[in-house]
Parts: C-alpha cells; structure tokens; sequence
C-alpha cells in the first residue's frame, strides 16, 4: 500500500489526454502546460507529487516521458466546476473603502469562496454582487477581488482589491511577507515558553489531504513561521496572539497542534475535546457549554497591515473579537476565579 491508498477522499477526473500515436518522448509536465490552460508548471509538478496526475491508471514521477499512446488522466478532490461566480445579496461588513481597496470583517461561518459542497453564499458571491468588475488573479478564477483568505470557521479582517493594480500590489506584499497579520486564538494549555516562534515546515498530510502537517524535520513541505504571545493565561486555557511571517494553510492551526496546544474546539486538529483539565462530570459539563458557545476552532483574524498601493504609507485595520469568541473568554476567566 502507498501512502496515498489510505485517503479515503474520492477523486473526480477533470482531464483526459489521449497521446498522439506519433508523440515524442516529452516530460509530462511539459506535456501538461501546452494541454491545460492557466496551469503553472510548479502546480502541475506537485499535482504528480500527490497523486492526482495518472498515466495509464498508474502513478508516475515528475521526470516521467509521455509516450505514444499513453492515456493520461487528472483528478481532483472536488468534481469540476465552472468558475462563474454567481451574485448574491449578502451583507458585507466593510470596515475600511477607498477606490482601491476594501476591508471586511467576515464572519465566522462564511465560506471565503465558491468550492466543493460551497457553491453560493460565499463571501465571492457577496462581493461580486455589491461590486462590478473585481480583478482576478491570473490562474484564480472565480475568485474575484481576493489576496489571501481565511476559513470558514475563522472569523475576522481580509483586504479585497478593486483595481488590477492593487491586486499586483498587495500580491507582492502577501508573496514577499511584509503584510503584518495578527491573530487572537484561544488554546488548550498553557504554553511553556510565554513568548516565542513556532519555525516548523508545514504541508498536506500525508494519511489526509484535508488536513496541514508539520513536517520537522523539513523534508516536505514548505517553510512555515508563527510568533505568538500568551495575552491571558487561564491555566486550562489560554488566550494567545499570533503574527504570521509566512501564510501557509492552517497555519496557526496545525503550528498550535504541533506544540501540544490545539486551538479550542478547532475538530480537525483534536481541540474538540478536553485536552487541559480534569475528568470530572462537572468539568466535563462545563467544556461542553463552552463548545457550545463557540461552535467553531477559536480563532479570529484581529488585524491587517500593509502598504496602501496608491499613498504607499503603511495602513493598519483592527477589529474587535466577536461576540462568540468574547463570551468563552468570559466564561473561562469566570471558571479560573471560582475555583481559586
């Protein structure tokens, strides 16, 4: 068995390419580029890394040569999907609008974009319906106005671009790592160290498409850097600050995972249960009403800075905690004290 007969995720093909009887021996990613429109190379490369370019219903390496004949084949964890982002009349909570640019406060339950099993009611199908003629990143469609996203249970600020030029700005920003995000995640623990960075390659499990590994040794993967800072210390708990250097996928989830502190009620990465604390049925009890209170990991992205792609000064936007997150807190500090 390799590691990749232990997914359980079904595969949809999404291409299907029949070699000319008269081919010449071509590597397969060169192959691909001249069949496949909007496809760089490095993604065709890892797509063959991970499984998800077959030739001849077998797995093949990325110095593979196409030969007559061969039938290769490309699938996709989710089935294909045309990239027509459909408007919807949805509130946006916009914090910050000039020509270029805009701020929005997500909220947490909102899926950024349209995706498998996430077609409509995404923060795109808002955007494109409260304004016309967003840009696209190249090789992104369907993503109209987006820099950089956060998950669907991950609330707080994102940047959206108006104009061509303010996406190829901040793009450059997001890629060179000079955009200062800061987040407040709730985690289990209490860290040993109040202060310090997580620097742990991370990237797509292995057992798990789904979920973001860390891989330590940096063998895969890519380089992955987290600064935190204990803010409030809650003994079962605690409430911590996050600044990204680097903006991997679940990066702070998977980095909090990886020191032994799961962010709180976050299900994928095992803070669904009780991680700190007693067995009793009282303690128990109380988890679970706090589960209850934010059904979701406990993580919000408090604050976005960058340089404005027009004035090129440096701009900060804040936001205040939402109410979900507040309330836990709340209800943590009220149990820290009770038991003292």
């Amino acid at each position: 068995m390799n590691q990749y007969e232990e997914i359980e995720d079904e595969l949809y093909e999404h291409h299907r390419i029949v070699a000319d009887p008269n081919q010449t021996l071509l590597r397969i990613d060169k192959f691909l580029m001249d069949r496949l429109p909007n496809v760089t190379r490095n993604k065709i490369q890892s797509g063959i890394k991970d499984g998800f370019v077959l030739v001849n219903d077998k797995e093949i390496k990325p110095n593979y040569k196409v030969h007559p004949n061969d039938v290769i084949t490309v699938s996709l964890p989710e089935p294909p999907r045309d990239t027509e982002v459909i408007p919807e009349e949805i509130p946006l909570n916009i914090i910050y609008e000039d020509d270029d640019l805009l701020v929005v406060n997500k909220e947490p339950g909102m899926v950024v974009h349209p995706a498998y099993q996430n077609w409509s009611g995404t923060l795109v199908n808002a955007l494109t319906w409260h304004f016309q003629n967003l840009p696209t990143m190249p090789n992104n469609d369907g993503r109209p106005g987006l820099v950089h996203r956060i998950d669907k249970d991950t609330s707080g600020l994102l940047v959206i671009a108006k104009t061509e030029k303010t996406m190829t700005h901040l793009a450059k920003q997001f890629f060179d790592h000079s955009i200062e995000r800061t987040y407040y995640a709730l985690v289990w623990g209490e860290p040993e160290e109040a202060k310090g960075t997580i620097n742990v390659n991370l990237g797509r499990s292995l057992k798990d498409r789904r979920i973001t590994a860390p891989f330590p040794d940096g063998d895969y993967g890519q380089t992955a850097v987290t600064h935190y800072e204990v803010l409030n210390n809650l003994r079962y708990v605690s409430l911590i600050k996050c600044n990204l250097e680097t903006g991997r996928t679940h990066q702070i989830r998977a980095h909090m995972k990886y020191l032994g502190h799961p962010l709180f009620n976050d299900a994928t990465y095992g803070g669904d249960k009780i991680v700190k604390g007693t067995t009793f049925t009282k303690y128990k009890q109380f988890v679970d009403n706090c589960f209850k209170i934010i059904p979701r990991q406990a993580l919000h992205a408090k604050s976005l800075g960058f340089i404005h792609p027009s004035t090129n000064e440096f701009v900060q936007f804040d936001s205040e905690l939402p109410e979900d997150f507040k309330a836990v807190i709340a209800k943590w500090e009220h149990y820290v004290n009770f038991v003292d």
